[in-house]
């Protein structure tokens, strides 16, 4: 399963097209799949995309990731970013390759949203373009 690329979505994402659509667009995370899964055929891969709102099935998507020799993993953790150490452990504790994402810039937003424990443990982070930061992360994630 070496060229399959997890996309991992957390709270709320569920809601993309219809949850503050000035602040994350109109796309919904089915229409961020198409894209992904369109572009990762041209690169020669597979998704396997996932939302929930639950902290531990990001956790256990994290462990299964690394279990079937998953390529990458790209995170949105959505509130969890900020707030969530179970996550970040989770990132430290596997080998796979992690990239966050966010839709909006966390930097310019609520003091809050500035602190990134998913970031602190990621490979890198893509944030503040939209669903185009999906498409970014798979780019960089095809070069690992």
């Amino acid at each position: 399963m070496t060229d399959t690329i997890y996309v991992l979505n957390g709270p709320n994402l569920n809601l993309l097209g219809t949850r503050e659509p000035d602040i994350y667009g109109s796309d919904t995370l089915d229409d961020i799949a198409g894209q992904l899964e369109d572009r990762a055929r041209e690169l020669d891969l597979a998704i396997d995309m996932r939302q929930s709102n639950h902290e531990g099935h990001l956790v256990d998507w994290l462990h299964e990731a690394q279990a079937r020799g998953a390529k990458a993993v790209i995170l949105n953790a959505g509130a969890f970013t900020h707030s969530s150490i179970a996550v970040h452990d989770a990132i430290k504790g596997i080998r796979t390759p992690v990239i966050e994402v966010h839709l909006s810039n966390p930097h310019t937003r609520e003091d809050f949203r500035h602190i990134s424990y998913v970031g602190r443990a990621a490979k890198g982070t893509i944030a503040g373009f939209g669903a185009l930061s999906y498409t970014l992360a798979l780019e960089a994630a095809a070069r690992f």
